[in-house]
Parts: structure tokens; sequence; C-alpha cells
């Protein structure tokens, strides 16, 4: 460990989820490396995301406020955290408007929970918001690859450009990002489900 290391607070995630016991495991599987805090709806969520948020672990379908919902408002309010989408609803195309960083689907292991919000906060920490782009899009492409068939996708425009996108700012971020291919690999070994 590194002075640097030693000074440094531990990153913040809030893990957000209306099924308590869903939204504890989580924040179990998180507690050793990150300070952690829980809410157990949509309203909770948006009155203690805050600054110090670094990582939100956000459920898409809650009773009180949407996920999707609690992802506008937190980018709204201006809060530059980085938030994770851990859902069971089947995606579609409307994720391609969405303005989170990464989509997990239910059931999430400790594994995978732990290496995501791992990367992203490593990411941060590198403070390249190209490469938060560009993973922010591989994650919509791989949900829409699980979710849709290849009929849908093949006629779909919008998931076309942004497979464009992706790889024009692969391209890019190849030639300018040290280890790049590394970092793309560990992000591909995270079992993201489905």
């Amino acid at each position: 460990m590194t002075v640097s290391d030693a000074v440094r607070p531990q990153p913040t995630v809030l893990v957000v989820d209306d099924e308590p016991d869903v939204a504890d495991t989580y924040a179990l599987f998180l507690r050793d490396d990150y300070e952690t805090r829980t809410a157990y709806g949509g309203e909770e969520a948006l009155d203690l995301v805050d600054e110090g948020t670094d990582v939100v672990v956000l459920d898409r379908r809650m009773t009180d406020v949407s996920g999707d919902e609690v992802l506008d408002r937190i980018r709204e309010d201006g809060y530059d955290c980085t938030v994770i989408m851990v859902t069971a609803v089947d995606a579609d195309l409307n994720i391609l408007e969405m303005d989170f960083d990464d989509y997990l689907s239910k059931p999430v292991t400790r594994e995978t929970l732990q290496a995501t919000v791992e990367q992203h906060v490593d990411r941060d920490r590198r403070n390249d918001e190209r490469l938060d782009e560009f993973f922010a899009t591989v994650s919509k492409l791989s949900v829409l690859r699980q979710e849709m068939t290849q009929s849908d996708l093949r006629h779909s425009e919008e998931y076309q450009q942004l497979r464009r996108d992706a790889e024009q700012l692969g391209d890019e971020l190849g030639q300018t990002v040290e280890n790049f291919e590394e970092i793309v690999e560990t992000y591909r070994e995270i079992n993201r489900g489905s």
C-alpha cells in the first residue's frame, strides 16, 4: 500500500433496491472494500445520493420511484457518480437513451458485483471520460445482444450506429490508453448475466 492509498478514503457506494434482503445482500458483498449506504426504494435513494457518492448500484424496477426515474434525477441534479443498473427487466432499445454506466441482469453474484464496482472505481481514478463512454456503450450493446433477436438488431439503425460509435471509440482509445486491451479483457470477463 502506498502513502496515497492510505490517505485516499474508501469510495462510497449507494445500493438501491426496494427488496430489503437484496439491498442488504449487495451491501454485504461490497462493505469490506467500500463505504456502503443502503436505500430501500427510489425516494430514499434520491435523499441519500450526494456529491460524495462514487457509485450507485440501482435496481431498475421499484414500486415507489423507478430506477429509470432515479437515474434521470441523479443526472439532472448533476451528480457525477457511476450508475450501475441491476435488474430483472428485459431490456429493449429504450436503454440506448439511458445514461447509466453499466447494466447487470439479476441474479447478480458477489463476484460479478464486486468486479463491476471495482472496474468502475478504478476507471474513475484514471479520470478518462472517453473510457467511461466506451464502456457504457459496450454495456448497452451487450445487454441488447442478450435480450433482442439478431434480426431486430440488424434492422435497428440506432443499434447499428451505437455499434459503429463503439468501434471507432475503441480504436481511438486503443491508441491512447495504456493497457487498453487488458482493460477491455477484464471488462469482458465479468458475467453480466441474462
